[in-house]
């Protein structure tokens, strides 16, 4: 019960306006960020110099797979088919977020790099954070267009 009166003091709440005002990129801004990020991702221990082959490699290249993957299929501006909700996309941000900056410790590479899955890991949580949860009303009258059609 007392988790239900926290949920409607956020929903009505100063917190909760905060946290809307917070969510000031565009979908179609995060899209471009998403494939850059991915690329960059994949790139990342050949770019910095920390590929070694262990998970310090292959924690952000799959990660970065993973986020060219999941963008593809997105509902949003730059997804080529609508598969999954920009909230559960935001979702798999966060979570891959976290893991990437955790991955050092967790993994126990933190003796070889951590700066930049820290770093990186970081962008990617504020990203998520700051991106709104539906896509412009330009994907969405693309959406009904392209649907319309078929």
């Amino acid at each position: 019960m007392r988790f239900i009166q926290i949920g409607t003091f956020l929903k009505r709440g100063w917190l909760y306006q905060i946290l809307l005002f917070m969510r000031f990129i565009e979908t179609k801004t995060h899209g471009y960020l998403d494939y850059i990020m991915g690329l960059l991702l994949i790139a990342a221990p050949w770019i910095f110099g920390f590929a070694e082959g262990g998970a310090e490699t292959w924690v952000p290249v799959i990660l970065g797979a993973g986020v060219i993957v999941y963008s593809l299929i997105t509902d949003y501006e730059l997804g080529a088919t609508p598969q999954i909700s920009m909230r559960t996309h935001l979702t798999l941000d966060l979570l891959g977020g976290i893991l990437l900056a955790v991955s050092p410790w967790l993994f126990g590479f933190s003796e070889i790099v951590w700066v930049p899955h820290l770093v990186v890991g970081l962008l990617e949580i504020g990203a998520a954070l700051m991106t709104k949860r539906e896509p412009s009303t330009e994907r969405a009258h693309h959406h009904h267009t392209t649907t319309a059609a078929h």
